[in-house]
């Protein structure tokens, strides 16, 4: 056989022999066991955000955000709410050992979506464990 027309047969060969073992693997025989799927987890890839949710830095900024948005929440000055956020994570920042730029930098746009989530549903600031759901979901 030629040489040129060899290296297609042998490459449509095996992309039809893949092809067709993939297909095997989809459709088992019938009276082929089934393979079993395996047992799925979540993770917080995270890790521990206890520090976060008990942190006083945290409980600071949930007092600045209902101080700032209490029943009035069409009047606030969101620059101003998010600079003294800013002061606030700079803060943390130090605390956290990571210092107040990484902080702040790490955290610049929450000030804004919690202005979002508290106009759509005020709520959040009920209580503190309410903010920290909708700043930083279950536990």
């Amino acid at each position: 056989m030629n040489r040129q027309i060899a290296t297609p047969l042998a490459a449509c060969a095996l992309i039809a022999a893949l092809a067709l073992g993939g297909l095997a693997a989809a459709h088992p025989a019938p009276g082929a066991k089934p393979a079993t799927a395996q047992a799925t987890s979540t993770a917080n890839m995270q890790g521990d955000d206890s520090v976060w949710r008990t942190s006083p830095y945290i409980h600071a900024f949930y007092d600045l955000t209902k101080a700032t948005y209490g029943g009035h929440a069409a009047k606030v000055d969101l620059d101003a709410y998010e600079q003294k956020s800013y002061a606030i994570f700079r803060d943390f920042g130090v605390a956290m050992g990571v210092g107040p730029e990484h902080m702040q930098d790490h955290l610049k746009l929450i000030p804004r979506q919690i202005d979002g989530i508290v106009k759509e549903d005020p709520k959040v600031l009920d209580s503190y464990d309410n903010f920290v759901l909708a700043l930083m979901g279950p536990k």
